[in-house]
């Protein structure tokens, strides 16, 4: 049974950085054909991952502030009759800090979005040059202006440990972000991922960014910053005040089913065969569109998870949070010793190197801990899990 539901729209206005496809930049969308196809997926999917309530709706992809507000109603009364709205779910939607953007959000609020994320990035226009965002500060704090007026939650998100970023700059950037009063943050340390104009350049030698040490201390001082304004880190990169974590992203974090739709969407969920399934949808929009209408949903891949893998996976994700992950529960719902999830010795050993806590029953990553927060997880996962995935 899905709690929550992601709705995938995969298209932009113009070519950016974080495009997988040219044919994703469309100038027209037959809306039309997409509210139908969309509705299918939808209609497909709940049959399978219905029964509870959802608890959260994320609208992500290319730029789904550009939705049609009508086709965002009708795809939120539609998951309201399939599956129920649990009170006061959070519903969320991604968008870009324009002002094109921003002159959709009343009407996206009155469509039932309660929610929205920004993608601000950074607060210096060189930075965001750099990054490649088509935004400018002042139009993008325009746009965080509008939001706030509009929903009654709003998040951004910062990316830090940029080239030549000092602890002062970050702090004086951070410290006036948090002026803005939002209620949660996202702030993300830049990272070279291959195949990517960042990863040309620093093969050329034209963009260094921090060193390990350097970027450590970035870490370390944004938890002092968030915390001492109230937002502490509930995840390795997300900060919110108490209650206003998003949802949406816990119930991945956590592990927990969702469902989700449109092209590339990807999904957790059981089946009534008492089987647990990860399902992937075609992610090029013209084969997602074909395969809803030859087969009515747009799957590519729905496969079989085995106690092993949803474990390994369930601790993957959780050893991100704050509170970590409750080891005895997860054993019991996969019907595995807790002992085939998490390696003791090596748990002990990080335990006794102040990078890894253990009490009444869960486990976690230190604040210490949380830097090396991928080392670490590799270390504490149990190796059978690794080696036996299903």
């Amino acid at each position: 049974m899905a709690r929550a539901l992601y709705i995938h729209w995969p298209f932009c206005l113009r070519k950016c950085p974080y495009c997988d496809f040219n044919s994703h930049v469309r100038a027209e969308v037959d809306h039309g054909l997409w509210q139908e196809s969309l509705l299918a997926d939808m209609a497909r999917e709940a049959e399978l991952a219905g029964g509870e309530p959802l608890q959260s709706i994320f609208f992500g992809g290319g730029t789904p502030s550009l939705m049609p507000p009508s086709l965002v109603a009708r795809l939120l009364e539609e998951a309201e009759r399939r599956w129920g709205f649990a009170p006061g779910i959070e519903i969320t939607l991604e968008a870009n800090p324009s002002s094109v953007e921003a002159g959709n959000f009343a009407a996206l609020a009155s469509a039932g979005v309660n929610r929205v994320s920004l993608g601000l990035q950074a607060l210096d226009d060189a930075s965001l040059r750099f990054l490649g965002r088509l935004h400018d500060v002042a139009e993008g704090l325009a746009a965080l202006e509008v939001a706030q007026a509009a929903f009654a939650r709003v998040s951004f998100d910062l990316i830090y440990a940029r080239p030549g970023q000092s602890a002062a700059s970050w702090q004086a950037e951070l410290t006036r972000a948090l002026g803005f009063g939002t209620g949660h943050l996202s702030l993300y340390q830049l990272t070279i991922e291959e195949g990517t104009r960042f990863a040309t350049l620093a093969r050329e030698g034209s963009l260094v960014l921090p060193g390990e040490d350097d970027a450590a201390d970035l870490f370390a001082l944004t938890r002092q910053i968030t915390h001492a304004h109230g937002l502490p880190a509930y995840e390795v990169s997300n900060h919110a005040r108490p209650g206003e974590e998003s949802r949406h992203n816990l119930t991945y974090w956590r592990y927990q089913d969702y469902a989700g739709i449109g092209p590339g969407a990807h999904g957790r969920r059981g089946g009534p065969d008492g089987q647990n399934y990860a399902t992937v949808r075609h992610k090029k929009p013209e084969n997602w569109l074909a395969c809803i209408a030859r087969a009515g949903d747009g799957i590519a891949e729905c496969r079989p998870l085995g106690a092993h893998e949803q474990a390994a996976e369930a601790l993957m994700m959780g050893l991100r949070l704050a509170e970590g992950v409750d080891v005895a529960t997860l054993a019991a719902r996969l019907g595995l010793a807790e002992d085939a999830l998490v390696d003791g010795e090596r748990l002990a050993l990080y335990e006794r190197l102040g990078l890894a806590w253990r009490r009444n029953g869960r486990i976690g990553a230190t604040a210490d801990g949380m830097p090396v927060l991928n080392t670490l997880i590799a270390e504490l996962v149990a190796p059978a899990l690794v080696e036996r995935p299903g």
